[in-house]
């Protein structure tokens, strides 16, 4: 099903998808796994539920590890410091920067962005409480 997604992504792009594009495949279909087995776990289907983590953890070993949060604190701060970010910054106008001098830098594939707003957002904390 993962190479059908991915033949599906290359054949609507035209072209052959970058790496990104497949490990992001491949991430959604590990997630998809683990939603399952959770909703098998639900409906007490624990034989299902056992199946679908097999097949995700077999799947995540095509995945190279995702940044650590010690790794995105650093890339934030780094862009932090070239943009002079400041606490007087509109905060949204601010997030919108950092964001796109983060992911200038780092391949979206490479970390998780649920862990890079936290951080973000953590980060412009820290600015306003050390004003």
């Amino acid at each position: 099903s993962i190479l059908a997604e991915i033949n599906a992504a290359d054949k609507a792009a035209n072209s052959m998808i970058p790496p990104s594009s497949i490990l992001n495949i491949i991430r959604k279909a590990s997630a998809r796994r683990h939603d399952a087995a959770a909703q098998f776990t639900q409906a007490n289907r624990p034989d299902l539920a056992e199946k679908e983590l097999l097949e995700a953890s077999v799947v995540e070993q095509f995945l190279p590890p995702l940044l650590s949060s010690a790794e995105v604190d650093h890339a934030i701060q780094t862009v932090l410091t070239s943009l002079a970010i400041s606490p007087d910054n509109d905060p949204r106008k601010a997030t919108g920067r950092i964001f796109k001098a983060f992911y200038a830098q780092i391949d979206r594939s490479q970390v998780d962005p649920n862990l890079v707003k936290a951080r973000v957002d953590i980060a412009l904390n820290s600015l306003k409480t050390n004003q």
